[in-house]
């Protein structure tokens, strides 16, 4: 079967408080999506994001970002009221995300719900299911506010060390704090349940995504520090990141701690295979971001500037593929693939058997020969115009080399009008089994709506919808493209 499905993430989605939410515009997409034919919602990671507003860089691998629960679902359920919103300001640009705002004025209206809010059932099955992270996590939280907000890194030794005799009576201190927070993880799962019920009765799937790495300020860095590559004060001997290459001289400086991977394969991978089985429960698909780096992963030198001087090290290979697939026997996985290829990078893709990714807009390299391009792609794949990381495709036309752009209209058989559609149909007709296309793309938006620009720190996942921007036109155009292309 040939499948299509939309990407937009949850925090791209219009809403009267500043980011989208699992509320009413979330419902409506999904409604959007079964009126255009569509089999997935493609959306970015949901955690709590940290450095550069980056869900890529999120306090935890299992909790939610409290920023997407709705306010108004809160209303409805007596835990706020609707004035306590409306008082709150989250910025005047609809079409942008102001995070800023956002931290100053989310948190108080959410700690009004925890006033008053009455523990049920429900609760206390949420703590018990979630115990082996949900207290860690809420602990955490309660802490970085208490240190001002500061990174794990700037805590105080025995804090980071958590050492009992000092961890404990901050426990006790903390805990108020620390019950919040696992209420608003409550609320967020609770919600965002309840969204992916209401999409998989209407026929669609949900494509979620994990990065490959933990932040270092995270409360599984905290809580589990042997499973990374740190010093006794838990800083990072090395760090993650890419290589040079021809979109980056310096190469890209994640600054992740990498996993200690010898260790974890003593005990079965057992912490992947908890976070997978957990993310096997939240999404029908699991996108697994970098997937290259179970292969071998690039080493950085903590304390460099750049990822000039990194090096390759060996990641788990085939006894990571063996184990996963035990654990979660036929479970969907989309192995992000992009990057830096070897040939042992192709060979563990083959092994694991899940699809990988292609990118159009990677297609019209200068070789002319790109495993992207339609005629070389397989049935067994993922087929975008671009990603998160791209900007968009009325943007490229103009932003590209210009002998990749020549090589894309020839190849399409197209001009400067009718590109971006053009492309949106080459993506479509490709011999993948699955298409994805960025709403932007199908919107024919401008590089304003780009989402993510990868090595800049800033100004970065802020994108939105508008109100009225997803028509009954578009609609129809889409689910006319898609039967089309026998999607």
């Amino acid at each position: 079967m040939r499948h299509s499905g939309i990407l937009l993430p949850v925090s791209s989605l219009p809403s009267p408080y500043g980011i989208g939410t699992f509320g009413k515009a979330a419902y409506r997409f999904v409604d959007f999506l079964q009126g255009a034919g569509q089999r997935y919602w493609q959306i970015l990671p949901l955690g709590p994001t940290g450095y550069g507003d980056s869900p890529y860089q999120s306090f935890s691998t299992f909790a939610g970002n409290p920023y997407f629960v709705d306010l108004e679902l809160l209303v409805q359920d007596g835990l706020l009221k609707e004035e306590e919103c409306r008082a709150c300001h989250f910025g005047d640009e609809p079409s942008r995300v102001d995070y800023g705002l956002l931290h100053q004025n989310r948190l108080p209206l959410l700690r009004r719900a925890f006033g008053r809010f009455v523990p049920g059932e429900d609760y206390f099955r949420f703590t018990s299911e979630n115990r082996d992270w949900v207290f860690d996590y809420g602990l955490f939280m309660a802490l970085k506010k208490r240190y001002g907000g500061a990174p794990l890194s700037a805590w105080p030794a025995s804090v980071r060390r958590r050492e009992p005799a000092i961890l404990e009576p901050l426990r006790a201190q903390l805990l108020t704090e620390t019950v919040f927070h696992v209420f608003v993880q409550y609320l967020f799962y609770r919600q965002w349940k309840a969204l992916k019920t209401y999409a998989n009765e209407r026929g669609i799937h949900i494509i979620g995504d994990i990065p490959i790495y933990v932040s270092p300020d995270s409360a599984d860095v905290w809580a589990q520090p042997d499973n990374y590559q740190l010093d006794e004060n838990l800083t990072p001997c090395f760090v993650a990141g890419c290589p040079p290459d021809a979109f980056s001289a310096d190469g890209q400086l994640w600054g992740n701690p990498l996993y200690r991977w010898g260790k974890m394969a003593q005990d079965g991978f057992s912490w992947w295979m908890k976070r997978l089985r957990f993310s096997a429960q939240l999404y029908d698909v699991v996108r697994i971001d970098h997937f290259r780096g179970f292969e071998s992963y690039y080493a950085i030198p903590f304390e460099d500037e750049t990822a000039v001087n990194g090096h390759w090290e060996k990641g788990p290979g085939h006894a990571f593929i063996d184990t996963l697939k035990a654990h979660l026997p036929g479970f969907p996985i989309l192995a992000e693939d992009l990057g830096y290829l070897t040939p042992e990078v192709k060979e563990l893709l083959a092994y694991s058997g899940f699809p990988g990714m292609k990118v159009l807009q990677f297609a019209f390299d200068a070789s002319r020969n790109s495993d992207y391009l339609l005629h070389n792609c397989g049935k067994h794949a993922v087929m975008y115009t671009g990603t998160h990381d791209n900007t968009t495709t009325a943007d490229w036309l103009h932003t590209a080399a210009p002998h990749e752009v020549e090589f894309a209209v020839q190849y399409l058989n197209t001009d400067e009008k009718h590109f971006t559609g053009q492309f949106v149909r080459a993506a479509l007709m490709s011999p993948c089994d699955t298409c994805i296309i960025p709403i932007q793309d199908y919107l024919e938006l401008p590089g304003s709506a780009r989402i993510n620009t990868p090595s800049v720190p800033h100004g970065n996942w802020v994108w939105r919808l508008t109100d009225g921007q997803l028509t009954e036109g578009l609609q129809e155009k889409i689910r006319y493209l898609c039967a089309l292309y026998a999607r």
